[in-house]
Order: C-alpha cells, then structure tokens, then sequence
C-alpha cells in the first residue's frame, strides 16, 4: 500500500514538471529553430533537370531530356546530315548513353513535328529502348513510314495527339499548343511538374495567313504567361533576321508568276520533301496550268504518297503520274517536284545536274526553281549544281528577289512576341548555333529577361531549375554518333582521319612476305600507291621507294629486329620520310607483312 502510494506521488510530481515546461516561453528556442526549418524546406525543393543532347551549337539533331524525381521523358529525336568533315557518312544522330543507363525512368517521346530533324533518329532509339511515342496525327504518319522501313514498326507504340490534349507521363502533365511551321500539325509544347510549368516551343513562326488556315495559338500562350511560367526554351534558328518571316502564301503568288513564264517549257522544283504546304502550293499552281506532276526523290515520293493518304495533302484525281510515264508527255504538260534543294550528291536534282538520273535528261529552256535557302555549310554544294544544270542551257530560279522560298522559323520581332506574351521567369535558347543562342539571348535581355536569368547551354549540360534558381548542375555523356550503311556508331574520329588523309594524300602500300622460320624475305617488298601520284609517270620514284624498304628490312634482319610491330613502324616512318623529302606529301603509308 505504502509502494503504490509512492508511485502515485512520483507521477504527479513528473507531470507538475511537464506542464511547468510545456508553459515556459519559447521564442527564444523558436528563433533558434526558424532556419533549420526553412534550410529543410528549401533542400527538399526537387529542381526540374533539363539535359539537352543535340540541338545546341548546331543545326538539327535535336532531342532534350527532362528529369523530375523519378520520371523522365524525352522531347524529339532528330538527326543531321554529314558533311565535310565527315566523309562517307550517312546520318549522324545523338549519343543515347545517358537515356539508356536510366532507360527504367524514361516515359515516353513526345514528338514538336515530322521534320527529319527532330525524328530521324527514332528507328535507332526504339531498338534499344521501347517507349511509347506521342506526336501529332501527321508527325506519327511519316514516323510509321520509317518505323516499317527499319522492321520494328509492329513493336512500336504510337499515340496519337492533337493540340488541345494533355498526357501525363509520370510527374509531368504535357499540354500540346498548335503552332505554324513549314510542314502540318507543328505543335510547342507546355510541360508542367512540381517545380512549375516550362514551355518549349519546337520550331515555329507567326504567320496570320497560313496555307491550312490554322494560325498559331498565340491565346493558350498568353494565358499561360498569365498563370506564371517557369522558362522558356525557344526556337533560335533565326534569331539573326530582324522583322518577320513572310507567310507561305508569299510562295505560292511567285509561283504562279514563274509558272506563267514557263509556258512552253517543262518546269522542275525543288525543295524539302517535308514541306508540305509548299507541294500543296506546286500542285495547285500545275492543276491551274493543266499540267501533270511527277515526283521525283525517294523521301519525296514518301512523304507526298503518306500526306495524300492522310488528306494532308489534296491532289486531284490524275493530275499525278510515275516519274518512269514522263515521257509519254510533251514539256509543257509537265511539272516535276524533286528533291536536292541542298545540292546532296546522291539526291535526284544532283543526278539530273550530271546526267545521272535514269528518268529526267535536263534540256535546255527547262526551268528549274529551286524552292530553298541553303542551310549552312551546304552553300558550295548547291551552287556546283546550280552551275551544272546552266551549263545544260536550263534557266535556274534560286534568287531571293523572286521569293521561292520563305523560311518556317520566327524572326526577330516574333521571338519578342513569344517573349512577351509567355514572360518566363527563366530563359534558354535552343535549335541553333552559337552565334543565333547568343543573339536570341540578347534579344531575350531586350524584353526584359534578367541576364542572370538567360542561359547559354551546351549539348550534355544538365540544367537545374528551381522557382528561385537555374544553373549547370553538371554534365552526362552527349555528342554525335555517326551512322555508315549498317553500322552505328563503328566509325569514330579515327576512322574519320584516315578517310580525310586518304582524301587529301592518297596511300602507298609496302606490301612482303616473310618465311615464319628463317624470317627470310619470301618476296617483295612492293610498293603500291592509289590516290597519291599516277605510278606510270613516276616510275622512279616508286622504284626508289622500294630501294628505301629494301634497305629497312636489311637492317632489321641484321640487328635481329624480329617483332613484326616494329618492323612496320620503320618502314612506316623511313617510306613516310622519303616520299615526304622528294614531293613534300603525306601519303598514308600502310605496310603489309604476310607470314609463311
């Protein structure tokens, strides 16, 4: 009894105790506290990562990851084409290391249009990783086509959107925004997650007068520019050209005008496959003409045989025939679309230039209008054509003064526009070199935008955005990978100098065969050169290259030099050496040692 009496006094001695505590005045530990609590919450912020992997510093390629918690997703998956300094190359698409080591995060692709750009690079994707694929009705049509072509269409998981919609991939909620481009059902995208709500436009331009009668929903941008938008990545491509780009309809006026001059003649246009407007605009014109239009090119004739089956594209019944019927048709029935507006070498306007192409023989009166603006890099190529199809007595339409052409990018004053009506807290520009992100991100300071606020990212850079903050967290694998015939990614920088020096020098080879017992000489060396100097003319200088290998392999055979590795290198460098002395080139030198 006493024990049990003891106990109930040591309780409520505890709680006099406790409730002492519980009312003394905290503030002191409160203030204490304070941060500590709000250190907590701002280290719980999760930012939104942003990784472009093609598209920056460059034209084409384009693909941006975005990563939020435990979700990802993937915007386009673009290719580019060679050129100079990649010689024999097909395709070059992006490096997928980073999305392939968090290939069980990744959602989906979500698809801005149908350009080759931004799906070329798809069939590499889908082969080692299966995600479902989001795009507009269009888009998803030419991506099919190239899906079958590489066998793994039936695989594929192809969603079809329309602007309007909203998908949810994970923590992302995506809204698809309609805007105007060079080819149909181009839309931006407004990808919202707990950090906010970021807008990437893809490419676009303002045009108040489009060929389909769809203009830009310039509304759905301002109202999410009401609402608060994180950052904006948006379209640099001409962020050079001050005023506007001119509307489509501009086209299709100057070729009504060329048309009427052509008459008589036989009339072949050139331009982007994917330009579907533009075809329209070609069709339309030869239908008023009473002409038949052919169409030559295999990504031409893709493109016009899904667009016409989609009801993109609005051909009247019999006004097209097969490229291989021309000729059961005078010149003045006749229009003719191709490909080749960049000069490519193996497209079907080059092959007409050089005589080359099995259905189309240039004439001359023949007018050609090539209906594109050079991209950058591709001037010598176009101009060696233009030059060809002259000298063939053709009369080539390519001047800006006859507008031919009008690009599918905003100008200055419409990137201000977007600027205004989205009023980004955060600013990237994308789709272009250098010199355009550095020029659309001055443009962007113009508007408003702080400088601390603008960043100038490179391909690989993970871009970190919080409501307060957007900086480089650091950086993933990213770059090119070259495609050449079947192989992807086999041929590296290595192979690429030696294609470059056998273009520039020619090879020399030193070829012998050595007795694997005695390691005498069995026979040779001979010394066989390709690209480097015509041997019939230069006899004695082969002769005495061969003079400079003997007496090599005579003092590697008297010194005991026994190790095939080292012999080559010193008939390498001695040949090397000598060619070098007496024509002051640099062939490839390659020796050959076969063992008996």
């Amino acid at each position: 009894m006493a024990e049990t009496k003891k106990k109930k006094e040591n309780r409520e001695q505890k709680n006099r105790t406790n409730y002492k505590n519980k009312n003394k005045p905290i503030k002191q530990n409160y203030t204490k506290r304070a941060p500590k609590g709000n250190l907590r919450k701002r280290n719980n912020e999760t930012p939104l990562r942003i990784v472009p992997l093609g598209g920056l510093e460059e034209i084409g390629k384009n693909i941006t990851l975005y990563e939020y918690e435990n979700d990802m997703f993937l915007v386009d998956c673009g290719m580019s084409f060679p050129d100079e300094e990649t010689p024999g190359i097909d395709t070059i698409i992006p490096d997928f290391t980073y999305v392939l080591e968090n290939k069980e995060k990744v959602r989906g692709l979500v698809l801005t249009h149908g350009h080759e750009d931004h799906i070329g690079a798809i069939p590499y994707l889908l082969k080692q990783l299966r995600i479902p694929l989001y795009g507009t009705r269009l888009t998803l049509g030419l991506v099919e086509g190239k899906l079958k072509e590489h066998k793994i269409f039936s695989e594929a998981k192809l969603n079809v959107v329309k602007p309007g919609d909203e998908i949810t991939l994970g923590g992302f909620k995506i809204e698809f925004i309609h805007v105007n481009h060079s080819i149909p059902d181009a839309v931006a995208l407004a990808i919202t997650c707990g950090a906010g709500t970021v807008i990437q436009t893809g490419d676009f331009k303002i045009d108040t007068t489009p060929i389909d009668d769809k203009v830009i929903d310039l509304t759905r941008f301002a109202q999410l520019g009401k609402k608060g938008v994180l950052a904006l990545l948006s379209d640099s491509t001409n962020a050079e050209r001050p005023g506007y780009t001119q509307s489509e309809r501009i086209v299709g006026e100057s070729f009504s005008n060329l048309f009427k001059k052509a008459e008589g003649h036989r009339i072949i246009v050139a331009t982007f496959s994917s330009n579907i407007h533009r075809i329209q605009q070609i069709i339309d014109e030869a239908v008023k003409c009473s002409r038949k239009v052919a169409v030559s090119g295999r990504s031409m004739i893709n493109v016009v045989n899904i667009a016409s089956q989609m009801g993109y594209l609005k051909v009247p019944e019999g006004v097209l025939v097969d490229i291989e019927t021309i000729k059961r048709y005078v010149f003045e029935q006749l229009v003719i679309i191709t490909t080749g507006s960049q000069g490519e070498p193996l497209s079907a306007l080059h092959r007409m230039a050089f005589s080359d192409h099995r259905n189309v023989d240039i004439a001359p009166d023949d007018m050609i209008i090539i209906s594109a603006t050079p991209i950058p890099g591709n001037e010598k190529l176009v101009t060696k054509v233009i030059n060809e199809l002259m000298k063939r007595g053709a009369n080539v339409v390519y001047e800006k003064m006859y507008d031919v052409h009008v690009s599918g990018h905003a100008c200055q004053e419409e990137l201000k526009l977007m600027l205004n009506l989205v009023k980004p807290r955060f600013f990237i520009p994308v789709h272009g070199e250098q010199k355009h992100l550095a020029k659309h991100a001055a443009i962007a300071q113009v508007m408003g935008i702080k400088r601390e606020n603008t960043l100038i990212a490179n391909i690989g850079n993970v871009i970190e955005l919080t409501k307060r903050s957007i900086k480089v967290a650091g950086t993933v694998p990213a770059g090119r990978v070259l495609v050449d015939g079947l192989g992807v990614g086999d041929v590296g920088n290595i192979v690429l100098r030696d294609r470059k020096h056998l273009a520039e020098d020619g090879i020399i080879v030193v070829a012998l065969t050595i007795d694997s017992v005695t390691n005498e000489i069995v026979s040779g060396p001979e010394v066989v050169s390709r690209g480097f100097v015509y041997v019939k003319e230069n006899e004695q200088l082969i002769d005495d290259a061969r003079e400079i290998a003997c007496d090599i392999l005579e003092k590697c055979y008297l010194s005991r030099v026994r190790d095939y590795g080292t012999i080559k290198t010193r008939l390498r460098d001695g040949v090397s050496r000598f060619v070098y002395e007496k024509t002051r080139r640099s062939p490839m030198v390659l020796p050959i040692i076969l063992e008996i």
